[in-house]
């Protein structure tokens, strides 16, 4: 079977409203539908890889093509989970949660997308609590970061209602002008100190050493 060559196919995470897991390639293909309904406002751009500013078929072709690359590219020094997010069974938006070095570092960093029609309505808080749950419960992460445009309201706002606290600024070049980020960070103590929902993570069987989490994991 599948899963006994590739046991990330087996991580499960779910909260009171949500599941969290890999995509099907149907539900994958559903997921590209999706993205080509739209991601953000128009005029918007919350994302440094403007993926979100292209027509719908090709929105739709970078999420199937960002999912199989990063499964594809997958070593334990370096890696990126990309978890189809279910509200009511149907997939809403990706939870992402990446790392290098983490055998040393013990340090994620996450992103995420919401299909438009689901904003709003505190998915995204939720699907970010279930991935730090995973990465401080399951994985014995020490540190988790995130990075927003410093306009981009929503992101800002869960990030600090989860306890994270800056982390400095980094400029970049999008289509010739200069953003700048708002870094994030969240230690395991503030997580600790705020984190109220329920998560349940199953799954994890077999995974420490793709995760490069085998040595000295705790939980």
């Amino acid at each position: 079977m599948l899963i006994d060559h590739w046991p990330l196919r087996g991580i499960h995470i779910t909260t009171p409203r949500l599941e969290l897991r890999l995509p099907s390639e149907e539900e994958l293909a559903e997921l590209a539908d999706l993205a080509a309904r739209g991601v953000h406002p128009p005029g918007e751009r919350p994302f440094l890889t403007p993926w979100a500013d292209r027509p719908p078929a090709e929105r739709a072709r970078y999420v199937l093509q960002q999912h199989w690359q990063r499964l594809g590219a997958w070593a334990p020094k370096e890696w990126a989970l990309e978890m189809a997010v279910f509200h009511d069974g149907r997939p809403v938006g990706v939870q992402d949660m990446r790392a290098q070095d983490f055998a040393v570092r013990r340090e994620v960093i996450t992103g995420s997308w919401l299909g438009l029609e689901y904003q709003g309505r505190g998915i995204g808080t939720e699907m970010r609590s279930a991935v730090l749950h995973l990465a401080f419960v399951g994985l014995g992460c020490v540190e988790a970061t995130t990075m927003s445009f410093t306009d981009n309201v929503a992101p800002l706002r869960i990030s600090r209602k989860l306890g994270y606290r800056p982390d400095g600024i980094t400029r970049d070049v999008l289509d010739g002008q200069v953003v700048v980020s708002q870094r994030l960070r969240l230690s395991r103590r503030e997580w600790e100190l705020t984190d109220c929902l329920r998560v349940t993570v199953s799954g994890l069987q077999g995974c420490s050493e793709l995760f490069g989490s085998s040595d000295r994991h705790h939980h």
